[in-house]
């Protein structure tokens, strides 16, 4: 099903973008603890937890909608 006006690796792209988010997220939530460990601030820290905590969720939230189908497509 293609949109009109919407470039089909547009579409691949958006279906994607949940998954490309999570593992962002996750990326960043290292790299915030690698600043922490660097600095030795407890603030980066708990940016870094904070962010660990909503990358996790999100991937739970991504494997239950992979395992329960799309049905909202």
């Amino acid at each position: 099903m293609e949109a009109p006006g919407i470039p089909s690796w547009r579409l691949r792209a958006l279906k994607r973008l949940v998954e490309v988010l999570t593992i962002f997220d996750l990326v960043l939530s290292l790299t915030f603890f690698s600043l922490s460990v660097l600095e030795g601030s407890v603030y980066f820290r708990g940016v870094g937890v904070g962010l660990l905590i909503a990358g996790v969720t999100a991937a739970v939230a991504v494997l239950y909608r992979r395992s329960r189908g799309r049905s909202s497509e």
